[in-house]
């Protein structure tokens, strides 16, 4: 089989501060942004990556999700514990030293973890956890 991550969904809750991260500060590429009903979806890749995309998508637009289950979406959003992400970076440092310029919200310095990898973590405007790990 020949199956690739063509692309996954992360929540926002704000699209102009959401593209303002990921374009200005961790310099992805914007590929789609898509206005329908008052929401916004936007497309994001790493530039030179054009076949792996996040869609960042406004999390009220989920079908069948209650009034409740938007309100724990929204808490848990917040917390950070909704959504992950896992990138890579060839140089952690550099990496860690824009995202400290672009005043990203750090939740963890570049680290040695005891299971092996080398990573930091940092929060996306809506609250998801993205860590970012030292490539080889």
């Amino acid at each position: 089989m020949d199956i690739t991550i063509h692309s996954t969904f992360l929540p926002h809750t704000d699209p102009e501060a959401s593209v303002a991260f990921y374009r200005d500060v961790l310099d992805f590429e914007i590929r789609k942004d898509v206005a329908y009903g008052g929401m916004r979806w936007v497309t994001i890749g790493p530039k030179g990556q054009p076949g792996t995309s996040i869609v960042l998508y406004p999390p009220n637009a989920t079908p069948g999700v209650t009034d409740e289950e938007k309100r724990t979406i929204a808490e848990m959003m917040a917390k950070g514990t909704f959504a992950m992400l896992l990138l890579g970076a060839k140089d952690l440092d550099a990496t860690f030293q824009r995202l400290q310029d672009g005043d990203a919200e750090i939740v963890q310095e570049p680290t040695d973890q005891p299971y092996g990898v080398r990573d930091l973590g940092v929060r996306d405007p809506a609250g998801n956890m993205i860590r970012i790990q030292q490539l080889g």
